[in-house]
């Protein structure tokens, strides 16, 4: 609630499966992990505010608490849209039709030009530049669920066959981490607290994202994981990570599909051949369909889940990014309770659908007028117990403990 509402007025409660839903997940998480490596105790709702916690982020209503997304007014509904890369600020000339001067001034050029739009044709002509533009539903959004045997989280979760993999504990797998930013690294950070090895593969030319933030959140993200750098800008690179993924027990990648097919790394290709037992792909929104090509952070993927909060003026940002730490932990969570289930599998996570998940009205604190003052507990971060690991820091000792030759 202290990072949800209008800068100039009270919190706002959250929607009313929020809650619920993320202790639901987090109670898979820790029961999973008692099973099959070391506990993890969590505190779902802490992990929504621990980039706030650290960075000083406040609540600012329609513009989210990192400051790149805003809540946009089209003809006929809302847009979030995202603007954090230099390159999405480029595009703008050719999303509004403006001349190249409106982008000294991006926020009103933008919310000029889509005050006369229709929502959906606006959002469909940004998708095809490549930019993160989500529309706010009008009606709640149906998330998938994971089948049986597994647990009903908000996943696609399609089984691979191939040679049933052996039973191991966490403390004998090893996790290949690909993501960057939060969603990924989260999810691999709690199956490192689980027990799992965690190694974090970056490309020397495009490392983590995140290593450019505030590095007591990055080091929260990535501590205790091993860290590979591999030149992906050469075939070499390339070929040194195929391997690597063929020997991981699981794999963990925030990739548009195609970024890696090219490249001859097709996730169920791997698991079937007797690779990893289980591919974890964390995407805006999902690996199928027209949505598997889109850009999306954790503001807008969450816009386009509906998951907001709602006062008498209109929608708001709900938390900072939510659809990063709750896709993470969905994913964490589904990862678990598939090893526990057996078999190999591919998991799709999305964040809009996992957010999707969360979404519902939002709750009145307490009875009274909304514009009445509430105590909330500022947003809190888990204390940080090991650094992360320099860029490519365990290259050498990674890839030789695993006989991968370079």
């Amino acid at each position: 609630m202290a990072i949800t509402g209008r800068s100039d007025g009270p919190p706002l409660g959250p929607p009313d499966r929020l809650v619920a839903g993320l202790r639901g997940w987090a109670g898979v998480l820790g029961e999973r992990s008692a099973a099959l490596g070391v506990p993890v105790p969590l505190d779902a709702v802490d992990l929504l505010g621990e980039r706030a916690a650290i960075a000083g982020l406040r609540r600012l209503g329609q513009t989210s608490c990192g400051g790149a997304t805003r809540l946009v007014r089209a003809v006929d509904g809302w847009l979030a849209v995202a603007l954090p890369r230099p390159e999405d600020r480029e595009l703008l000339p050719a999303w509004l039709g403006i001349d190249g001067a409106g982008v000294e001034t991006p926020w009103a050029a933008v919310a000029a030009a889509l005050g006369d739009r229709r929502a959906r044709e606006a959002a469909e002509s940004a998708w095809q530049l490549g930019l993160p533009v989500s529309e706010l539903p009008e009606e709640p959004v149906a998330p998938p669920t994971a089948p049986p045997p597994l647990a009903p989280l908000p996943v696609r979760a399609t089984p691979v066959p191939g040679p049933p993999p052996d039973r191991r504990l966490l403390t004998d797998m090893t996790v290949v981490d690909l993501s960057s930013l939060w969603a990924g690294p989260l999810c691999g950070n709690l199956l490192s607290l689980a027990g799992a090895r965690v190694v974090k593969v970056e490309s020397t030319s495009r490392p983590d994202g995140g290593r450019g933030g505030p590095r007591e959140f990055f080091d929260l993200l990535n501590g205790g994981k091993r860290g590979v750098a591999l030149d992906l800008a050469q075939e070499d690179g390339w070929s040194v990570l195929r391997r690597l993924l063929a020997l991981a027990d699981v794999v963990i990648e925030g990739s548009r599909p195609r970024a890696l097919e090219r490249h001859g790394i097709v996730a169920a290709d791997l698991v079937a051949a007797g690779g990893p037992r289980l591919w974890v792909s964390i995407t805006g929104h999902g690996r199928t369909g027209t949505g598997r090509d889109r850009v999306a952070f954790g503001d807008d993927a969450a816009v386009a889940g509906g998951l907001v909060a709602a006062d008498e003026a209109g929608p708001c940002f709900c938390a900072d990014a939510i659809a990063d730490p709750a896709a993470g932990l969905a994913a964490s969570a589904a990862c678990l309770d598939a090893l526990a289930a057996g078999g190999r599998w591919v998991l799709d996570v999305a964040m809009a659908d996992v957010a999707a998940s969360l979404a519902g009205p939002t709750l009145v604190p307490r009875a009274g007028s909304v514009d009445e003052a509430y105590d909330v507990a500022p947003p809190r971060a888990r204390p940080v117990t090991s650094p992360a690991p320099a860029l490519g820091e365990h290259t050498v000792e990674v890839l030789n403990g695993l006989g991968v030759t370079t």
